[in-house]
């Protein structure tokens, strides 16, 4: 019986090898034998997470036709991985990745360290801050005084709660879009959310328009869902959307959805402006296009300054064109799984009638919790709470890596929790390995990216200040180093992780 799971076509895995080489490996790096440099990246591709693990691998001949190398580097490059243990073959059943003793299994997204690993190791992984205290006890011991009424229901609530529809509906409201509580879905966080949208609007095989970079962890939600992805560019920096390569995409590839993150983009930062969201609006509709648009980070602009736009969703208020997604993840707190989504009433009917073959509905004492911090006013000071705590961490973090690194390049943004880095041609991948190393956990530019792109950035959250994000820098800095000596390519980087 063979020992892999899934299986990675030779083109695929040619253009992510491809991809990684398209930013030198550093200055003073040693350029290694073809087999060497094929070996390390297909290693690089399993550390990451983006080839899994007991994937199998394209046959040798099969590789090096889309590779465009002789088949005996392949093959030697297979024979590395093997004595590595980052491969395992068996005649008749092929080659398959696999991870030697010693190493964990990577993270096909970017999910947090466990509590008990944060003490060795610094974690710039997960775009998450600590709970807002005292405001989460508060909204907990506020919904457990509500809830006796709710113990005596089913307490299966497919939509939501309708005393939370009905909360979310009139802050829509309130910001001049009227919405009425049938136009919300409350859901289990904003992936919940756009899951349900996925798995509603999207059947296998169709296409889905998505920024390029974007966030990590809803690209590899809709590789799951058996999407097709098209990406489309964004502008350098913190320009946002370009309008032009969204109508051609729109125009040429008809995708069924199109996902888009408006506010304080994750990775970018990036924020736009008006103009551009009736323009991307007004081309979806004429395309038959239904835009996804996350606001997970909209409450959480930064500098004072910041002249916040209107939402998506006030240039389509009826909700045909446009699903908004919401979330107190990142403007409250990670824990508190809750999410919602505003559309079209029929459209939130169809939601929540395809909703009881997933997960029936969202937690009762959680939604009662953030139900109460929105009444009392408990969210307003929360979130005032956290976008002190987000700013002051920007500035301590953009500080310290323009000490430590000041050959890395990125844009400052006015809010969201993510800067989006370009390391001075470093590999982010080969940097991402070597970090490990030194105690220090950072996503590579491909996880954003689609079939490997972004090869010379990573992401680093807002998640540490103080003496934390002058370490953080310093070990980056200690990591980049690794990587242009050589270390990190695969030559001579660490076995074994900080645990």
């Amino acid at each position: 019986m063979a020992q892999w799971t899934s299986a990675v076509g030779a083109a695929q895995l040619a253009r992510q090898l491809q991809a990684q080489q398209q930013r030198p490996a550093g200055p003073g790096s040693r350029r290694p034998p073809a087999y060497r440099a094929l070996a390390d990246g297909i290693r690089l591709l399993v550390l990451e997470g983006r080839v899994a693990v007991a994937a199998r691998l394209p046959a040798e001949r099969e590789l090096a036709v889309a590779l465009a190398v002789s088949r005996t580097t392949v093959a030697a490059a297979y024979e590395a991985l093997r004595a590595e243990g980052f491969l395992e073959s068996r005649r008749g059943a092929g080659s398959w990745t696999a991870i030697p003793a010693g190493n964990p299994l990577p993270a096909r997204g970017l999910e947090p360290l466990p509590p008990e690993a944060l003490g060795s190791m610094i974690d710039l992984g997960c775009a998450s801050l600590p709970a807002p205290e005292p405001w989460l006890t508060r909204g907990v011991q506020g919904a457990l005084e509500e809830l006796p009424p709710y113990a005596h229901t089913h307490g299966d609530y497919p939509a939501g709660l309708p005393a939370l529809r009905q909360m979310i509906a009139d802050r829509y409201t309130a910001g001049g879009i009227p919405t009425m509580p049938e136009q919300i879905m409350v859901t289990t966080g904003a992936m919940g959310a756009i899951d349900a949208i996925c798995h509603l609007f999207a059947g296998r095989g169709e296409r889905i328009a998505v920024e390029s970079p974007s966030y990590a962890n809803i690209l590899q939600l809709m590789r799951e869902a058996g999407a097709r992805l098209v990406p489309v560019a964004m502008e350098e920096g913190l320009g946002g959307w370009d309008l032009n390569r969204w109508r051609q995409v729109l125009r040429d590839a008809a995708p069924r959805l199109g996902y888009v993150v408006a506010d304080f983009h994750n990775p970018t930062g990036a924020l736009a402006d008006e103009d551009r969201r009736r323009a991307l609006v007004d081309a979806a509709r004429s395309a038959g296009t239904v835009l996804v648009v996350d606001e997970t980070m909209r409450e959480l602009h930064l500098d004072e300054d910041v002249a916040m736009p209107r939402p998506v969703c006030a240039f389509d208020p009826a909700g045909s064109t446009v699903l908004t997604v919401g979330s107190a993840s990142k403007a409250f707190w990670a824990g508190m799984r809750i999410g919602w989504v505003r559309a079209a009433p029929d459209v939130i009917r169809s939601l929540v009638a395809a909703r009881a073959y997933a997960d029936m509905g969202t937690p009762v004492l959680e939604q009662l919790a953030v139900n109460w911090l929105m009444r009392t006013g408990g969210w307003a000071e929360a979130v005032r709470l956290r976008r002190e705590q987000a700013r002051e961490n920007r500035d301590a973090l953009v500080a310290a890596v323009r000490r430590e690194l000041p050959e890395w390049e990125f844009s400052v943004p006015a809010g969201g929790l993510t800067l989006w880095v370009r390391t001075g041609g470093l590999s982010g991948s080969r940097l991402a390995v070597a970090g490990e190393g030194v105690g220090v956990r950072v996503p590579s530019g491909p996880r954003f990216g689609v079939d490997g792109a972004f090869e010379g950035y990573v992401r680093l959250p807002f998640t540490v200040g103080g003496p934390v994000a002058e370490e953080a820098a310093q070990r980056l800095a200690q990591a980049a180093r690794l990587v242009g000596a050589g270390a990190g390519a695969g030559m001579e980087a660490p076995r074994t992780f900080v645990a």
